[in-house]
């Protein structure tokens, strides 16, 4: 099977404050053949440290907009990880576990395979170390 690398991201929103309005952006991503979602869970931690993961059909209105969005969001984040993860959110705060394939990425992938290479290293820069380069 053809596949693009797969990365995961944790979009915390402080006192519980996600309103929603990145799912238009996300599902443009989407609808673009850029991603392609594996699966899609809310965190919710309240001001005592109680966690609660919820799909995204079960937030009401505030998540309506993710229905739309085509993706599989099949359950392959387990309750251990959801767990792992919410250990390091801050108390009252939500967050977005978003798990998604990069299928932009998928003919290289499958030209560095196809030409014997293999992938040793790879992470992200955080924003505010671009941001200080002006680039």
């Amino acid at each position: 099977m053809d596949l693009g690398p797969v990365e995961y991201v944790v979009i915390e929103f402080p006192g519980n404050q996600f309103n929603g309005e990145v799912a238009p952006a996300l599902a443009r991503l989407v609808e673009s053949g850029t991603v392609r979602i594996i699966d899609l869970v809310f965190v919710l931690k309240d001001a005592d440290g109680n966690v609660t993961s919820l799909e995204y059909d079960e937030l009401g209105e505030v998540a309506a907009a993710f229905a739309d969005i085509e993706g599989d969001a099949d359950g392959f984040l387990s309750d251990e990880d959801i767990a792992q993860i919410a250990a390091g959110l801050h108390d009252n705060s939500s967050a977005l576990l978003l798990l998604f394939e990069d299928v932009w990425a998928k003919e290289f992938t499958a030209a560095v395979l196809d030409s014997g290479g293999e992938l040793v290293a790879g992470g992200r820069i955080p924003r505010d170390l671009i941001e200080a380069l002006e680039i």
